[in-house]
């Protein structure tokens, strides 16, 4: 009797067991079917898009195998979208075709999706949108058109200062109030390296410091603020703002010191004040202006090198940017008009060759060869005598990004 207690006892145990393996078994199975863990590649990419983007193209993003969790967190797993980089840009005149150049050498090697914010005169803005519309086949971009405004009560004043749509940027924090950081640039820039690289040092800012630019000059001796300026400036030889990276939350949350009050005063509400005081001593408009915030902010400044703002100053009497010598020129600033005249043919020849370039990938491979030969003629200039630092990044940038297989990108 008692043999047969004890063998009916261990067959319901068995059969308990059976029941909570099984109803365990479906449980899994039902939460997988409903999306708790099936981690797909474009599971990202449908993200972005909804987010009102145009995808994740070519090489972007996180949504490939390398991305994918290990079983031990699938279940946690939230599905962000791709961070995107915001770069802004102002257009007037006759500045269509080197603004779209610049987007372009933007796009051609970035990696995270990019968010264009432009700013132009109404006439430009059917011209924008034709050819942004032509590359929307690429899918690693979005673009937003606004016009030219200044506040209402001082607006003929900011345009008439330096040129008519410069100080625009001033006014980049107040108008784009749900944008944390930005990228700004001038339209005669050129990125011969991915904008995620520069868009990287938003991190290494400290907990003072708001924005970064580069030092106008890296030579005393040829500098223009420690020579000729009327006004304070930061630093020994001042900043260049044609390359200004912003986390514009903090901008907008601080309060400067400035030379007018004791209060310290928001951006909002020093610019003005800086204009009224300063407008008899400045040559150079709304970057003179910064130069003296930052003179009486100086914590709140990151400086990179010269190669992330790499400017005819830094060759046409010799060379005096190190850090291009040593790894190449990052970001090309073609100012003073040089990407259209036969001053400087060096920087004239890497502006052809990527207004030129397409998008295809074999398109991009080969503009070296002929980028190369291009600027060997231009050895009878100070910057055609060191012309391998213009293609010495962008030969690394393409290999990179174009010349690896997809997984390895």
């Amino acid at each position: 009797m008692r043999r047969y207690l004890r063998v009916v006892v261990l067959c319901l145990a068995c059969g308990f067991c059976s029941l909570l393996y099984a109803f365990s078994q479906l449980a899994v199975s039902l939460e997988e079917g409903a999306g708790g863990g099936g981690w797909k590649p474009q599971a990202a990419a449908a993200s972005w898009l909804a987010d009102g983007g145009r995808g994740v193209g070519r090489g972007a993003g996180s949504a490939g195998p390398a991305a994918r969790p290990g079983r031990s967190d699938r279940y946690s797993l939230k599905i962000e979208p791709p961070e995107k980089m915001h770069l802004a840009v102002v257009a007037c005149g006759e500045r269509l075709e080197e603004t779209l150049t610049m987007l372009k050498s933007a796009i051609i090697f970035s990696i995270k999706p990019l968010q264009f914010h432009i700013f132009a005169e109404d006439q430009l803005h059917d011209s924008f949108k034709d050819r942004l519309d032509s590359w929307s086949f690429l899918q690693t971009f979005n673009y937003t058109l606004y016009p030219i405004t200044f506040p209402s009560e001082n607006a003929a004043e900011w345009k008439k200062l330096f040129k008519p749509c410069a100080s625009q940027r001033l006014f980049l924090p107040l108008i784009l109030k749900e944008v944390d950081s930005l990228l700004y640039v001038d339209t005669d820039i050129l990125f011969l390296r991915p904008v995620d690289d520069i868009w990287s040092l938003l991190k290494k800012f400290n907990s003072t410091q708001i924005a970064a630019m580069a030092p106008e000059h890296e030579e005393p001796r040829i500098g223009w603020y420690n020579r000729f300026a009327r006004h304070p400036y930061y630093g020994k030889t001042g900043v260049n703002s044609g390359v200004m990276l912003m986390n514009m939350t903090r901008m907008r949350r601080k309060y400067f010191k400035n030379d007018m009050t004791t209060v310290h005063l928001k951006w909002g509400d020093i610019l003005m004040p800086l204009l009224k005081k300063y407008k008899l001593n400045i040559t150079w408009g709304d970057q003179d202006l910064l130069n003296i915030m930052f003179f009486h902010n100086p914590e709140s400044l990151f400086v990179f090198p010269c190669q992330w703002n790499y400017r005819p100053d830094h060759c046409i009497y010799g060379s005096n940017c190190q850090e291009a010598e040593d790894e190449g020129i990052f970001i090309l600033h073609g100012n003073r008009g040089v990407y259209h005249d036969d001053k400087q043919p060096a920087f004239r020849a890497v502006y052809e060759a990527l207004r030129n370039c397409s998008f295809e990938d074999n398109n991009i491979r080969s503009l070296l060869k002929p980028l190369e030969l291009e600027l060997q003629k231009t050895v009878h200039t100070y910057c055609g005598k060191i012309y391998k630092i213009f293609i010495k990044q962008l030969m690394k940038s393409i290999q990179d990004r174009y010349d690896r297989p997809p997984k390895e990108r």
